[in-house]
């Protein structure tokens, strides 16, 4: 290996794929000799653990000598703020290490492994940047980098490496993310609000659900707790779909499961439409879910953790390789959860959890994943609460308004692959496959799925009538793209182009209700039929049911099938301005089959096609190193599947935003704030047609205009921040009669969230860390008429830990007031409002290996 001079400078790509890391050709090359050749990076190098470091004071400054198990590769320098970064590729690390000001002009020497087999080096000098003279002269050592502090490098407005940054340390700042461009890019030049939620968070908070790590993403909301699946709202519009590492098999609104975040490495929220790379959705944004992957260094993490109401979570997480060069690897999550429902149900939640993952190293450029997720669950059948005149009934939030023992179960199976070729140094390809199966009954009150639900708000007494909801389906999708790099003389280009396939099909949902056919009778009549006073409940007097008795009373089949193809060019224009454009075209066929045994006229099969264009662009502008402005306007569409009184389909609903932000990186990095303003448009919403009440017209349309503020990183060593505020003006502009100028269901106007812990950095309590933080939402509509409201809400959190060598142990204080509070409702009606859990003590320990 050529030792480069430190007064070359180069703009480089390092790329991290399956534990081998390759050159992208330099863009820019400027010294003496621009012609010189840049010596590549051996592609046939193999992974060495780092196993031994030490820092000595010298003369000049201080020595890092590093010893590994192999040899180590050449690292690579950038330079952030006042810190020095030296990236070393095929490298992972026994322990992480951290030396506070060894040296006077020498802040913080910290050295951390990344799960995409790179070492971080960081060197932070109190007034400037270090600088480094990389050595190998002393014999118990494989790296000696001799820093000199309080110099700056010649190079130091140089751009940083690009790295891709998938956390499993303590960091809060994650600095790139692959959401909002399929391309592993920098946020600070990425024109889209996209923020990131790093493992490390959710765990100092003790979070157990998604809904609680959303807490941390400004304009984010959970709006239902329906027993088939969380559903979320973003920037003012219900429907934000779940993805899984880009991949949308969890995007069945209503039927999409309780996200388990055993494997989950980090959350992205992409802000506004993402159409242009996930297809027909929402124009609010997107949650993408990034899994962990298999690490080449072994690494064995047991965890428990046990809280009040009665729960208990033992998991595990093996990774490591499985041949000797470590060109195999695995990663092994398992997880069973028992947890006592925080309202009256007789039926806890019970969840079985298990993920395993190979990756195969084929050659130096090919590499493959294949993995397996299950995920088993019961829990009950959440119905929640009702509305009384312009509020929730007054009643106990723990008050079960339906039969106690009911139950929803769950069964989900995805298997699939990824895998990535790469041509040369600037082009790869990437093809992905996922076959999703997901299988859901609920015993339901059949009077709120089928039958009209009766409610006596005035005496409280509310229908009941047993049921059964059966919805099994399967899902398949395909991504292809290409990747490429490439130069119009000194502009830059990373173009995507690529193709989506997704298939989803609902495989005859059933609904069985305890109800009879009588002759000549134009409906079913109930063979069990209750009434439960929401005042004065009497769950003995209700009655025993046979589910088996039970009659089918409609069947769906469905079918969406949808192609997408794609384009994207991030246009790197001079050192500070970046243009990113793309255009996605999609066609969607969606068919629907419903039979209704009792009146066959009304059943039937109807089928439609729909196709839009989405662009997107973008332009991002950096006046300096730390700041990033940006402005942005990109569309959505998401098909609509009624027909008009002339028998006509729906043209798809629409939307557009425009966007404009600023994004600071400060205090070297490790604290970011991202303050972004934003004007969304959704059109072609179908609605009710007054004169033909049978069908529908595309005639209703939303705006959402809002303001959006979030921070996360550390203040100080130890001190970590993460909060956001967001404003949010969502409103219906053209709806059903009596509807226009309301504002939607369940968005609040005003939200604001906070969290903050320190961990002692040195002494005999060293390790020892308390957080404490808040959540705000204000008063929320319940429902799109505006009829009642959902009244604000603060809760307060705290924790306490303490973590030592290779294990941690936690307490962690939810809703610490026990406020009651209502979480949404689902759909904005009367009848489904969602109270949020009471005071909870969730303990846990960890041990690493």
């Amino acid at each position: 290996m050529a030792t480069w001079q430190s007064k070359v400078n180069l703009l480089a790509l390092l790329t991290v794929i399956g534990g081998q890391a390759f050159w992208i050709q330099p863009a820019l090359a400027t010294g003496p000799d621009t012609s010189e050749a840049v010596p590549e990076l051996e592609l046939a190098q193999g992974i060495a653990e780092i196993t031994d470091i030490q820092v000595e004071a010298t003369d000049t400054g201080i020595q890092v000598a590093i010893a590994a198990d192999g040899a180590l590769r050449e690292p690579i320098q950038s330079v952030t703020g006042k810190a020095l970064i030296l990236e070393i590729a095929g490298a992972t690390l026994s322990e992480e290490f951290e030396d506070f000001a060894p040296v006077e002009g020498i802040a913080l020497v910290q050295i951390s492994a990344q799960p995409d087999n790179t070492v971080r080096i960081a060197i932070t000098g109190n007034d400037a940047p270090p600088v480094v003279d990389i050595r190998s002269d002393l014999p118990n050592a494989d790296l000696v980098l001799a820093i000199t502090p309080g110099i700056a490098q010649a190079n130091a407005d140089d751009e940083a490496i690009l790295i891709e940054v998938t956390g499993e340390g303590d960091d809060y700042v994650v600095p790139n993310a692959s959401t909002a461009t399929r391309t592993d890019t920098p946020l600070r030049d990425t024109p889209q609000s996209i923020q990131v939620v790093p493992q490390q968070v959710w765990e100092d908070q003790g979070v157990t659900g998604l809904n609680d790590a959303l807490r941390n993403v400004s304009g984010v909301f959970q709006t239902s707790n329906d027993p088939r699946g969380q559903t979320f709202a973003a920037r003012g519009f219900n429907g934000a779909p779940v993805l899984r590492d880009g991949f949308r098999s969890l995007n069945n609104t209503g039927n999409s499961g309780f996200s388990d975040l055993s494997n989950i490495e980090r959350i992205e929220v992409l802000k506004g439409p993402a159409s242009i790379l996930v297809g027909a959705v929402e124009p609010g944004g997107a949650i993408n879910l990034v899994s962990e992957r298999p690490l080449a260094t072994p690494r064995y993490e047991l965890s428990l953790q046990g809280g009040a109401p009665t729960q208990v979570e033992p998991s595990l997480d093996f990774t490591g390789p499985l041949t000797e060069d470590g060109r195999v690897s695995y990663r092994v999550n398992a997880s069973y959860r028992y947890e006592e429902y925080f309202r009256d149900f007789e039926e806890p939640i019970e969840r079985f959890f298990f993920a395993p993952q190979i990756s195969f190293e084929i050659s130096d450029r090919t590499d493959l994943l294949v993995e397996i997720e299950h995920r088993r669950e019961e829990r009950p059948y959440e119905t929640g609460l009702v509305a009384v005149g312009d509020g929730v009934a007054d009643i106990p939030f723990d008050r079960v308004l339906t039969y106690p023992g009911l139950k929803a179960e769950s069964n989900y199976t995805r298997v699939g692959y990824q895998f990535e070729h790469r041509f040369s140094d600037r082009w790869k390809v990437r093809n992905t496959a996922y076959y999703t199966r997901f299988d859901t009954f609920t015993f339901t009150n059949g009077a709120q799925t089928f039958l009209r639900r009766f409610f006596d708000e005035a005496t409280g007494d509310l229908s009941l009538v047993p049921g059964t909801f059966e919805q099994p389906s399967n899902t398949f999708e395909v991504q292809t793209n290409v990747v490429g790099k490439f130069n119009t003389g000194s502009i830059e280009h990373t173009l995507l182009a690529g193709v989506d396939f997704y298939q989803r099909r609902d495989l005859g949902s059933e609904i069985r209700t305890a109800v009879a056919l009588q002759p000549g009778a134009p409906f079913p009549v109930p063979t069990v039929a209750d009434t439960l006073n929401i005042f004065d409940p009497n769950y003995d007097a209700l009655s025993r049911f046979d589910p088996d008795s039970f009659i089918q009373t409609t069947t769906l089949e469905g079918l969406t099938r949808g192609w997408g193809f794609y384009v994207q060019d991030q246009v790197k224009i001079t050192d500070n301005l970046i243009v990113l454009a793309g255009l996605r075209f999609d066609t969607v066929f969606q068919e629907l089959t419903t039979a209704i045994p009792f009146l066959p006229a009304f059943g039937g099969e109807s089928s439609s096609t729909s196709e839009d264009f989405t662009p997107r662009l973008g332009v991002v502008y950096q006046p300096s190193d730390d700041i990033s402005l940006y402005a942005s306007y990109s569309r959505s569409f998401q098909p609509n599947t009624g027909v008009n009184s002339a028998g006509d389909l729906l043209e798809p609903e629409e939307g557009e935003q425009f966007e404009a932000g600023v994004r600071a990186e400060l205090l070297d990095g490790n604290f970011v704030a991202n303050l972004a303003i934003f004007d969304i448009e959704k059109r072609n919403i179908a609605l009710t047609d007054s004169l033909n009440p049978g069908f529908l017209v595309g005639a209703g349309s939303q705006s959402s205009f809002g303001v959006e503020l979030d921070l996360i990183g550390e203040i100080l060593p130890g001190w970590s921040v993460v909060a956001n505020y967001a404003y949010i003006d969502a409103e219906i502009t053209e709806g059903e009669e009596g509807t226009e100028g309301n504002r939607a269901a369940n968005i609040p106007e005003h939200s604001f969230n906070i969290w903050t812990s320190y961990a002692l950095q040195s002494g005999p309590l060293e390790g020892l860390s308390f957080g404490i933080g808040g959540n705000f939402v204000g008063e929320r509509f319940g429902d799109i008429n505006n009829s009642f409201e959902l009244d604000s809400y603060f809760l307060t959190n705290a924790a306490i830990a303490y973590k030592r060598d290779n294990w941690r142990a936690a307490v962690n204080f939810r809703n610490l007031f026990d406020v009651e509070y209502i979480e949404g409702g689902a759909s904005g009606n009367r009848f489904t409002i969602f109270p949020g859990q009471g005071f909870t003590v969730v303990g846990s320990f960890s041990i690493t290996f």
